[in-house]
């Protein structure tokens, strides 16, 4: 177990974090969320020693050793063995065998691992350090970003392997879906504060949501209750009968906790301008071909007809030609043969990983948006660089000192100047953060017109796709269904081949997971799920009946000080001090009712919520046992 206390962080004038705590419990696989920017890689280099907090401490069992898997990968040089080799404990060195053990089982021949890192793709180059991580046999796995440069194959190959990893790991990724699958808890970075909550996303998110309602009708109610006290005060001073009752609330006033209203945080939100259209088709790919070398074809006669708003998906592994593809259909690039039509009242609207190195550095975010159509009047920018999130001087911010993720957002916001009714999407996720990917998926579910996009994420391609076009070891074909139907139809063909391999529980059963664990049978797996769900029932429904209990009590009690206020103003006019500090003294413990009971309303709720997260949590990993 891991736990930090109070720790704080900061640089230059920014708080990253003040304060904040939590516990990594044993075998938990922890999300670390939060926008860009608020310190979640901060928070990992600070776990992994390579940076210090400014406050606090972090305190861990003696001899619990922690690695690391950082977004920017470096190798040594030599083979891919002796890389790995190089991450063995120093009184190992010579256990050569335990790398190639592991080597093995993320899928490495020994032909393999006799090459050099650099000649490998990036998925193979994240198992490559992942080995050497492995190695070193970490009680704490900590990755950040990992499914960067990562195909679709190798993302669905690491959420397996991280899924049976056996001791505790922290992960960042903007992949919610691959999140979700692979963690316990959610761990998020939200105003400065850390907040620990079981289960996956949306539970975080949602929780979040809730709590942040209760403080706001909170402070609501604390305001109210503060301007009646301070009117009561102004209005009675004068008066010495009423000085105790005067005074009391003077004190009464000193000891009350003024809540900070929330600021309100920005989300990105925007629509892509749809220009109406009303034909059948948008286009038509007849026969195209195209190689880089001629004897070395990427495409081959492939031919493809995009209905009128028909979503088209393009998947497969990397270096495969699926960018390519996507910029001979956006007639980017010319195809060696065949033909490619865009139909006559055809906008089309592009966005390309590649046109992010071409944003000029010395221009403004403003001056960018400006400069992708001729006719652009400034006020337009403005208004998109908001949508954006560059509001007011953050819209004047030159391209050369912003991060990945907002020189992204300046790309879709050069889309946004006019309507288009098909657009090309490569990779729009990438350097996004979870936020900025659910606001693009909803932008391009909003979207009426036809969209071709390259993606790895399997959130988009379960929402979004219409058709697939899969790129296999012969080149594209298309899919005529959506992620779902391919999946369950024909998958991927890497992942036939792991079957019945050493696959994922090699790599595992060799950093040291420990014995096997016979699978239960269906009988089984029915009686405990039946068993879980009573022991759910039993905890959740005597919440349930208090905290509806509370509700009608407080209910109650705020309609009756309502009428104990209103006949308060009506004595106040008729001067009777002696009826006015009777109903003055059940006023105020009418008020501290309302407030006790508040709270504990408070407290169930988050309690409630806390039981059914891990209850759910334990259904779900029942329910995703096989067999």
């Amino acid at each position: 177990m891991i736990q930090m206390d109070q720790l704080k962080k900061s640089y230059g004038s920014q708080d990253l974090f003040d304060g904040v705590g939590f516990k990594i419990n044993s075998r938990e696989r922890i999300g670390l969320v939060g926008r860009n920017g608020h310190g979640k890689t901060t928070l990992l280099r600070i776990l992994s020693g390579e940076e210090m907090p400014d406050e606090g401490q972090i305190l861990m069992p003696k001899n619990y050793r922690i690695g690391y898997v950082s977004q920017h990968l470096s190798f040594s040089g030599g083979s891919i063995l002796d890389e790995v080799a190089s991450g063995l404990p120093a009184e190992e060195k010579d256990a050569v065998w335990k790398a190639e053990k592991i080597l093995a089982g993320l899928g490495f021949s020994e032909q393999d691992m006799a090459s050099p890192p650099d000649v490998f793709s990036g998925g193979f180059q994240i198992r490559v350090h992942l080995a050497r991580v492995i190695v070193s046999e970490p009680d704490l796995l900590l990755l950040d970003e990992p499914t960067n440069y990562l195909d679709i194959t190798s993302i669905r190959w690491m959420e397996r392997f991280l899924s049976s990893w056996p001791r505790e790991l922290v992960l960042i990724t903007h992949d919610r879906s691959f999140m979700d699958k692979v963690v316990t808890h959610v761990v998020g970075i939200h105003r400065k504060r850390i907040r620990k909550v079981a289960g996956d996303t949306e539970k975080y998110y949602i929780q979040m949501a809730q709590e942040e309602e209760v403080y706001e009708k909170t402070r609501v109610n604390d305001e109210k209750r503060r301007r009646e006290m301070e009117q009561f005060i102004r209005r009675f001073r004068a008066k010495a009968r009423l000085a105790g009752m005067v005074q009391s609330r003077v004190k009464a006033l000193d000891k009350m906790e003024k809540k900070d209203k929330l600021e309100n945080i920005k989300d990105l939100e925007f629509s892509f301008p749809y220009l109406p259209y009303k034909g059948k088709y948008t286009l038509q790919a007849s026969g195209i071909s195209f190689a880089y070398e001629q004897h070395l074809p990427l495409i081959q006669n492939f031919s493809l007809t995009l209905s009128a708003g028909e979503r088209v998906c393009i998947v497969g592994k990397n270096g495969k030609g699926k960018t390519t593809l996507l910029q001979l259909l956006a007639q980017i690039t010319e195809p060696a043969e065949g033909k490619i039509t865009l139909n006559p009242g055809i906008e089309a609207g592009i966005y390309e990983q590649t046109h992010i190195s071409r944003l000029h550095p010395e221009r403004s975010v403003e001056e960018e948006i400006q400069a992708a159509h001729g006719d652009c009047e400034r006020q337009t920018a403005r208004n998109i660089c908001g949508a954006m999130m560059f509001e007011g001087d953050q819209a004047l911010k030159p391209i050369r000192i912003l991060s990945g993720g907002e020189k992204s957002r300046v790309m879709l916001g050069r889309l946004l100047i006019k309507p288009h009714n098909l657009l090309f999407l490569d990779e729009p996720t990438n350097h996004l953060d979870m936020n900025s990917c659910d606001a693009l998926l909803e932008a391009i579910d909003a979207f009426e017109g036809s969209v071709v996009m390259v993606t790895h994420n399997e959130m988009f391609l379960h929402a979004l796709a219409d058709r697939l076009v899969v790129f296999k070891e012969n080149g594209p074909v298309v899919f005529n269904g959506s992620y779902g139907e391919f999946l369950e139809n024909e998958g991927w063909d890497e992942e036939k081949e792991e079957q019945g391999s050493m696959g994922k529980s090699s790599a595992v059963s060799s950093a040291g997971a420990g014995t096997e664990k016979n699978t239960p049978s269906r009988k089984d797996l029915r009686k405990m799920r039946s068993e879980i769900i009573q022991q759910k029932s039993l905890l959740l429904k005597p919440k349930e009946k208090k905290m509806n209990l509370l509700e009608k009590d407080i209910e109650i009690s705020e309609e009756k000080l309502q009428g104990l206020t209103r006949e308060m103003q009506d004595l106040a006019l008729t001067g009777d001090g002696l009826k006015m500090a009777a109903l003055a003294k059940e006023i105020g413990l009418l008020q501290s009712k309302i407030d006790t009971l508040y709270g504990t309303l408070e407290e169930e709720t988050l309690a409630y919520e806390t039981i059914k997260a891990d209850f759910d949590l334990k259904i779900d990993n029942l329910d995703g046992c096989t067999v």
